[in-house]
C-alpha cells in the first residue's frame, strides 16, 4: 500500500459522511495526519454517519486523527478551523479538501433570501476563507494542495428548448454557488501560480449516492447516473498529490481517472472491484 501522504497534514470538511468521510479515510490510509470537521459529532436526526464514526475508521491506519465540530454557516466557527488544524496537527496544513456543502433545492422564483445567504456562506464564502487560512503556511513551505468539491450542476443548461429533469430544475441556488466556487478556484490558482500551491475543483461525472444525496434526491437518480464513492475519492486524492502544473482546473472524476490512467482503489487504499451500486 502506498504511503505517499506520510508526513503531510490534511484538513477535510464535511467529513462525517459521504465524500468527505471517504476522502479523509483514503488520505489517512496513505499516511496523512488528518483533521476532520463537520457539524455532526454524534448521531444526526435523520442521516447516518458521524465524525466519531469517521475517526474510528481512520484510527486503524496509525496516523494522527483530530476531530473538530464546526458549522460552516457560522463565520466564527469557520474562522477557528484552520488555527485548530495547525495546532492539533502540529504544523501548517499541506492538503485542504473543501467538501462540505449546503444543498437546499427549491425553484428560484420563490427561493428566500435566508436560504440563499446560507447556501453561499457554506458553498462559497467558507471554502474561500479556509483557502485564505491555509495559504500562508503553504507559501512558506513552497507547496500545497487545495481541492474544492464542485458539481456538474454548475454548468449552463443547453437550450432552448431545455430538458432539465428533476432535481436539476430546482437546483438554481446550489448550482450558482458551485459555479462561483469554480471561478474562485480558477482565479485563486491564477494568483498563486508559481508558488507551488495547486488549486483545483473536481466534480462527480455521475451522482455519488452518499447518505445526504440518497435522502435528498435518491428516488430521482437512475442507476446509470451513479458512480461509486471510491471513484470520486480516487479523483479527489489524485488532485491532493498532483504536479505543480495541474492547477486552476475544473476536473470531472471519471474523466480524470481515465485521462490519468488511475487504478481505482478502496477507501483503505487496497485493491478494489466495482460492484453494483443500486440494487
Amino acid at each position: 500500500m502506498s504511503r505517499r501522504f506520510t508526513g503531510q497534514r490534511a484538513l477535510v470538511t464535511g467529513a462525517s459522511r459521504g465524500i468527505g468521510a471517504g476522502v479523509a479515510e483514503r488520505l489517512a490510509a496513505e499516511g496523512a495526519d488528518v483533521l476532520i470537521t463537520a457539524r455532526t459529532l454524534e448521531q444526526h436526526d435523520s442521516l447516518s454517519g458521524t465524525l466519531r464514526e469517521t475517526a474510528e475508521r481512520l484510527s486503524r491506519y496509525g496516523t494522527r486523527v483530530e476531530v473538530l465540530v464546526a458549522d460552516l454557516s457560522d463565520p466564527e466557527d469557520v474562522a477557528g478551523i484552520v488555527p485548530a488544524a495547525v495546532e492539533r496537527l502540529g504544523g501548517p496544513v499541506d492538503v485542504l479538501v473543501n467538501n462540505a456543502a449546503a444543498a437546499i433545492y427549491q425553484p428560484l422564483a420563490d427561493y428566500p433570501l435566508r436560504r440563499r445567504l446560507l447556501s453561499f456562506q457554506v458553498n462559497v464564502h467558507a471554502p474561500l476563507e479556509l483557502m485564505q487560512g491555509v495559504i500562508p503556511g503553504m507559501r512558506e513551505a513552497g507547496r500545497g494542495w487545495i481541492v474544492n468539491v464542485s458539481s456538474a450542476s454548475a454548468r449552463l443548461s443547453a437550450g432552448p428548448p431545455f430538458s432539465v429533469h428533476p432535481p436539476g430544475s430546482a437546483m438554481g441556488v446550489y448550482a450558482g454557488s458551485k459555479a462561483a466556487l469554480n471561478r474562485i478556484t480558477n482565479l485563486m490558482a491564477v494568483e498563486l501560480y508559481g508558488s507551488g500551491i495547486r488549486v483545483n475543483t473536481v466534480e462527480p461525472r455521475s451522482a455519488v449516492l452518499s447518505e445526504g444525496a440518497a435522502a435528498l434526491v435518491g428516488e430521482l437518480i437512475r442507476p446509470e447516473e451513479v458512480e461509486a464513492l471510491e471513484e470520486m475519492a480516487e479523483a479527489v486524492t489524485a488532485l491532493c498529490d498532483c504536479p505543480e502544473d495541474v492547477t486552476g482546473q475544473i476536473g470531472v472524476s471519471l474523466d480524470l481517472i481515465r485521462e490519468w490512467n488511475l487504478t481505482v482503489r478502496g477507501l483503505d487504499a487496497q485493491p478494489w472491484k466495482r460492484e453494483e451500486i443500486l440494487r
